[in-house]
Protein backbone atom coordinates (compact mmCIF):
# COMPACT_ATOMS: atom_id res chain seq x y z
CA UNK A 1 0.00 0.00 0.00
CA UNK A 2 2.46 2.78 1.08
CA UNK A 3 4.81 1.91 -2.48
CA UNK A 4 1.26 2.42 -4.15
CA UNK A 5 0.94 5.74 -2.48
CA UNK A 6 4.04 6.80 -3.21
CA UNK A 7 4.04 6.02 -6.81
CA UNK A 8 0.69 7.88 -6.80
CA UNK A 9 2.86 11.21 -5.49
CA UNK A 10 4.99 10.80 -7.97
CA UNK A 11 2.46 10.73 -10.51
CA UNK A 12 0.39 13.88 -9.78
CA UNK A 13 3.93 15.51 -9.61
CA UNK A 14 4.69 14.66 -12.96
CA UNK A 15 1.01 14.85 -14.55
CA UNK A 16 1.22 18.39 -13.40
CA UNK A 17 3.74 19.24 -15.77
CA UNK A 18 2.03 17.40 -18.34
CA UNK A 19 -0.90 19.30 -17.47
CA UNK A 20 0.58 22.35 -17.74
CA UNK A 21 1.90 21.64 -21.20
CA UNK A 22 -1.38 20.21 -22.29
CA UNK A 23 -3.33 23.60 -21.33
CA UNK A 24 -0.88 25.26 -23.97
CA UNK A 25 -1.60 22.80 -26.82
CA UNK A 26 -5.53 22.66 -25.66
CA UNK A 27 -5.91 26.09 -25.52
CA UNK A 28 -3.84 26.98 -28.96
CA UNK A 29 -5.99 24.41 -31.07
CA UNK A 30 -9.21 25.83 -29.62
CA UNK A 31 -8.59 29.17 -30.55
CA UNK A 32 -7.36 28.34 -34.25
CA UNK A 33 -6.86 24.24 -34.76
CA UNK A 34 -2.98 24.05 -34.80
CA UNK A 35 -1.25 21.47 -32.98
CA UNK A 36 1.65 23.05 -32.07
CA UNK A 37 4.28 21.16 -32.50
CA UNK A 38 6.46 23.73 -30.73
CA UNK A 39 5.16 23.89 -27.79
CA UNK A 40 7.14 21.50 -26.39
CA UNK A 41 10.55 23.12 -27.60
CA UNK A 42 9.07 26.34 -25.44
CA UNK A 43 9.30 24.08 -22.36
CA UNK A 44 12.77 23.43 -23.32
CA UNK A 45 13.56 27.03 -23.76
CA UNK A 46 12.08 27.82 -20.20
CA UNK A 47 14.24 24.99 -18.46
CA UNK A 48 17.16 26.24 -19.77
CA UNK A 49 16.28 30.39 -18.82
CA UNK A 50 14.99 29.06 -15.68
CA UNK A 51 19.15 27.39 -15.31
CA UNK A 52 20.46 30.22 -16.41
CA UNK A 53 18.96 32.46 -13.98
CA UNK A 54 19.63 29.65 -10.99
CA UNK A 55 23.11 29.46 -12.12
CA UNK A 56 24.65 32.49 -13.81
CA UNK A 57 22.58 35.49 -12.10
CA UNK A 58 22.31 33.10 -8.87
CA UNK A 59 18.62 33.71 -8.23
CA UNK A 60 16.55 32.10 -6.46
CA UNK A 61 13.27 29.12 -7.70
CA UNK A 62 10.67 31.76 -7.55
CA UNK A 63 12.17 34.85 -9.40
CA UNK A 64 13.74 32.40 -11.97
CA UNK A 65 10.13 30.79 -12.51
CA UNK A 66 8.71 34.18 -13.31
CA UNK A 67 11.57 35.33 -15.72
CA UNK A 68 11.42 32.11 -17.25
CA UNK A 69 7.25 32.26 -17.68
CA UNK A 70 7.64 35.84 -19.24
CA UNK A 71 10.80 34.82 -21.58
CA UNK A 72 8.36 32.14 -23.10
CA UNK A 73 5.80 34.24 -23.31
CA UNK A 74 7.15 36.59 -25.10
CA UNK A 75 8.71 34.20 -27.43
CA UNK A 76 5.78 32.20 -27.58
CA UNK A 77 3.65 35.78 -29.46
CA UNK A 78 6.94 36.20 -31.27
CA UNK A 79 6.47 32.70 -32.97
CA UNK A 80 2.87 33.02 -33.46
CA UNK A 81 3.87 36.59 -35.44
CA UNK A 82 6.52 35.50 -37.72
CA UNK A 83 5.62 31.48 -37.96
CA UNK A 84 1.99 31.78 -37.73
CA UNK A 85 -0.28 34.15 -38.50
CA UNK A 86 1.11 35.15 -42.17
CA UNK A 87 -0.41 31.07 -42.39
CA UNK A 88 -3.52 32.45 -40.86
CA UNK A 89 -5.41 31.33 -43.77
CA UNK A 90 -3.28 28.66 -45.77
CA UNK A 91 -4.21 24.98 -45.55
CA UNK A 92 -3.57 22.69 -42.43
CA UNK A 93 -0.91 20.47 -43.30
CA UNK A 94 0.77 24.33 -44.21
CA UNK A 95 0.70 25.34 -40.84
CA UNK A 96 1.52 21.40 -39.06
CA UNK A 97 4.72 21.43 -41.48
CA UNK A 98 5.35 24.84 -40.28
CA UNK A 99 5.23 23.97 -36.92
CA UNK A 100 7.20 20.98 -37.35
CA UNK A 101 10.14 23.49 -38.83
CA UNK A 102 9.60 26.26 -35.79
CA UNK A 103 10.74 22.99 -33.47
CA UNK A 104 13.77 21.67 -35.20
CA UNK A 105 14.76 25.57 -35.51
CA UNK A 106 14.54 25.70 -31.52
CA UNK A 107 15.95 22.24 -30.72
CA UNK A 108 19.38 23.02 -32.97
CA UNK A 109 19.25 26.56 -32.29
CA UNK A 110 19.60 25.82 -29.07
CA UNK A 111 21.68 23.08 -29.37
CA UNK A 112 23.87 25.26 -31.21
CA UNK A 113 24.24 27.82 -28.29
CA UNK A 114 24.47 25.61 -25.21
CA UNK A 115 25.69 22.12 -27.03
CA UNK A 116 24.29 19.23 -26.81
CA UNK A 117 25.59 17.90 -23.82
CA UNK A 118 23.12 17.30 -20.49
CA UNK A 119 23.41 19.72 -17.56
CA UNK A 120 22.40 19.48 -14.07
CA UNK A 121 20.19 21.71 -12.60
CA UNK A 122 21.32 23.59 -9.28
CA UNK A 123 20.31 22.22 -6.56
CA UNK A 124 17.23 23.94 -4.71
CA UNK A 125 17.96 25.05 -0.78
CA UNK A 126 16.36 25.79 2.01
CA UNK A 127 13.02 24.21 2.79
CA UNK A 128 13.00 23.36 -0.99
CA UNK A 129 15.21 20.94 -0.12
CA UNK A 130 13.67 18.92 2.75
CA UNK A 131 11.66 15.79 2.16
CA UNK A 132 9.22 14.40 4.83
CA UNK A 133 8.44 10.84 5.59
CA UNK A 134 5.68 8.87 6.91
CA UNK A 135 6.86 5.31 7.36
CA UNK A 136 8.46 4.50 4.04
CA UNK A 137 6.14 6.95 2.23
CA UNK A 138 8.32 9.75 1.31
CA UNK A 139 7.56 13.19 0.33
CA UNK A 140 9.51 16.02 -1.05
CA UNK A 141 9.03 19.48 -0.46
CA UNK A 142 9.55 19.92 -4.51
CA UNK A 143 6.67 17.66 -5.31
CA UNK A 144 4.75 19.39 -3.14
CA UNK A 145 5.80 22.63 -4.57
CA UNK A 146 4.86 21.52 -8.38
CA UNK A 147 1.73 20.91 -7.72
CA UNK A 148 1.24 23.84 -5.60
CA UNK A 149 2.40 25.65 -8.51
CA UNK A 150 0.41 23.90 -10.68
CA UNK A 151 -2.92 24.43 -9.21
CA UNK A 152 -2.27 27.75 -8.66
CA UNK A 153 -1.31 28.27 -12.12
CA UNK A 154 -4.71 26.53 -13.49
CA UNK A 155 -7.26 28.10 -11.11
CA UNK A 156 -5.64 31.42 -12.64
CA UNK A 157 -6.04 30.58 -16.18
CA UNK A 158 -9.58 29.32 -15.05
CA UNK A 159 -10.44 32.98 -13.83
CA UNK A 160 -9.26 34.33 -16.84
CA UNK A 161 -10.54 32.55 -19.29
CA UNK A 162 -14.12 32.90 -17.17
CA UNK A 163 -14.23 36.08 -15.81
CA UNK A 164 -11.90 38.58 -17.63
CA UNK A 165 -12.81 40.42 -20.98
CA UNK A 166 -10.23 38.51 -22.99
CA UNK A 167 -10.83 35.42 -21.62
CA UNK A 168 -14.40 36.61 -23.22
CA UNK A 169 -12.91 36.75 -26.39
CA UNK A 170 -11.16 33.70 -26.44
CA UNK A 171 -13.91 31.91 -25.79
CA UNK A 172 -16.20 34.14 -28.67
CA UNK A 173 -12.75 33.58 -30.96
CA UNK A 174 -13.03 29.56 -30.39
CA UNK A 175 -16.71 29.50 -31.03
CA UNK A 176 -16.67 31.61 -34.17
CA UNK A 177 -14.05 33.71 -35.52
CA UNK A 178 -15.82 35.54 -38.11
CA UNK A 179 -18.59 36.60 -36.10
CA UNK A 180 -16.60 37.33 -33.22
CA UNK A 181 -14.63 39.88 -35.22
CA UNK A 182 -18.36 41.21 -36.73
CA UNK A 183 -18.98 41.59 -33.17
CA UNK A 184 -15.35 44.18 -32.63
CA UNK A 185 -13.14 41.52 -31.04
CA UNK A 186 -9.76 41.63 -31.99
CA UNK A 187 -9.09 38.39 -33.41
CA UNK A 188 -5.26 38.77 -33.79
CA UNK A 189 -5.02 40.32 -29.97
CA UNK A 190 -6.59 37.21 -29.11
CA UNK A 191 -4.67 34.91 -30.66
CA UNK A 192 -1.15 36.31 -29.03
CA UNK A 193 -2.68 36.47 -26.23
CA UNK A 194 -3.55 32.52 -25.99
CA UNK A 195 -0.11 31.89 -27.02
CA UNK A 196 1.32 34.20 -24.67
CA UNK A 197 -0.74 32.37 -22.12
CA UNK A 198 0.26 28.45 -22.99
CA UNK A 199 3.69 29.49 -23.34
CA UNK A 200 3.98 31.11 -20.37
CA UNK A 201 2.91 27.68 -19.01
CA UNK A 202 4.77 25.86 -21.01
CA UNK A 203 7.80 28.46 -19.45
CA UNK A 204 6.55 27.39 -15.82
CA UNK A 205 6.57 23.85 -17.05
CA UNK A 206 9.79 23.33 -18.34
CA UNK A 207 11.81 25.05 -15.05
CA UNK A 208 9.44 22.74 -13.11
CA UNK A 209 10.94 19.62 -14.61
CA UNK A 210 14.17 20.89 -14.51
CA UNK A 211 14.30 20.65 -10.80
CA UNK A 212 12.55 17.48 -10.66
CA UNK A 213 14.33 15.71 -12.83
CA UNK A 214 17.70 17.85 -12.48
CA UNK A 215 18.92 17.49 -15.99
CA UNK A 216 18.13 19.08 -18.96
CA UNK A 217 19.56 19.16 -22.46
CA UNK A 218 18.33 20.73 -25.80
CA UNK A 219 15.99 17.63 -27.14
CA UNK A 220 14.15 17.38 -23.93
CA UNK A 221 10.91 18.81 -25.04
CA UNK A 222 10.03 16.33 -27.95
CA UNK A 223 8.87 13.44 -25.75
CA UNK A 224 7.36 15.33 -22.85
CA UNK A 225 5.43 17.33 -25.56
CA UNK A 226 4.15 14.65 -27.53
CA UNK A 227 2.85 13.10 -24.45
CA UNK A 228 1.33 16.77 -23.55
CA UNK A 229 -0.81 16.29 -26.79
CA UNK A 230 -1.78 12.74 -26.01
CA UNK A 231 -2.90 14.48 -22.50
CA UNK A 232 -4.92 17.05 -24.56
CA UNK A 233 -6.46 14.53 -27.16
CA UNK A 234 -7.32 11.75 -24.09
CA UNK A 235 -8.73 15.06 -22.09
CA UNK A 236 -10.41 16.85 -25.25
CA UNK A 237 -8.64 18.38 -27.25
CA UNK A 238 -9.64 22.46 -26.92
CA UNK A 239 -10.87 22.00 -23.63
CA UNK A 240 -9.26 23.02 -20.54
CA UNK A 241 -10.61 20.95 -17.60
CA UNK A 242 -9.82 17.80 -20.60
CA UNK A 243 -6.45 19.03 -20.36
CA UNK A 244 -5.91 18.99 -16.77
CA UNK A 245 -7.50 15.52 -16.64
CA UNK A 246 -5.53 13.99 -19.16
CA UNK A 247 -2.18 15.68 -17.98
CA UNK A 248 -2.60 13.85 -14.81
CA UNK A 249 -3.55 11.06 -16.08
CA UNK A 250 -0.76 10.66 -18.04
CA UNK A 251 1.93 11.16 -15.77
CA UNK A 252 -0.11 8.19 -13.68
CA UNK A 253 0.05 5.67 -16.01
CA UNK A 254 3.26 6.26 -16.49
CA UNK A 255 4.83 6.12 -12.99
CA UNK A 256 2.26 2.97 -12.47
CA UNK A 257 4.29 1.61 -15.49
CA UNK A 258 7.60 2.12 -14.57
CA UNK A 259 7.05 1.14 -10.84
CA UNK A 260 5.10 -2.42 -11.50
CA UNK A 261 6.08 -3.17 -14.66
CA UNK A 262 9.29 -2.11 -16.66
CA UNK A 263 10.29 1.58 -17.45
CA UNK A 264 10.95 0.96 -20.84
CA UNK A 265 7.25 0.25 -22.25
CA UNK A 266 6.27 3.28 -20.14
CA UNK A 267 6.33 5.10 -23.57
CA UNK A 268 4.36 2.45 -25.61
CA UNK A 269 1.48 2.38 -23.40
CA UNK A 270 1.19 6.18 -23.09
CA UNK A 271 1.03 6.13 -27.09
CA UNK A 272 -1.21 3.04 -27.36
CA UNK A 273 -3.59 5.43 -24.54
CA UNK A 274 -3.79 7.50 -27.63
CA UNK A 275 -4.46 5.42 -30.55
CA UNK A 276 -7.53 3.50 -28.33
CA UNK A 277 -8.86 6.69 -27.41
CA UNK A 278 -8.76 7.82 -31.19
CA UNK A 279 -10.31 4.30 -32.01
CA UNK A 280 -12.86 4.87 -29.33
CA UNK A 281 -13.59 7.76 -28.60
CA UNK A 282 -12.18 10.55 -31.22
CA UNK A 283 -13.04 13.69 -29.17
CA UNK A 284 -11.58 12.99 -26.23
CA UNK A 285 -12.98 12.19 -22.45
CA UNK A 286 -14.84 15.51 -21.94
CA UNK A 287 -14.95 16.20 -25.50
CA UNK A 288 -18.75 16.55 -28.03
CA UNK A 289 -18.81 14.48 -31.55
CA UNK A 290 -19.32 17.38 -33.76
CA UNK A 291 -19.52 16.95 -37.71
CA UNK A 292 -17.27 18.81 -40.08
CA UNK A 293 -19.13 20.84 -42.34
CA UNK A 294 -17.54 20.19 -45.82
Amino acid sequence: MEQFLQQLINGISLGSIYALMALGYTMVYGIIKLINFAHGDVYMLGAYIGYFCMTFLKLGFFPSLLISMIVCAILGVTIEKIAYKPLRDATRISVLITAIGVSLFLEYGTMFFVKPDPRSYPPLTGFLAESYSIGNLVIRAKQILIICITVILMVLLQFIVKKTRIGKAMRAVSLDRDAAQLMGISVDRTISFTFLIGSALAGAAGILVGIYYNSINPLMGMMPGLKAFVAAVFGGIGIIPGAMIGGYFIGLVEVMVSGYGNSMYRDAVVFAILIIILIVKPSGLLGKETREKV
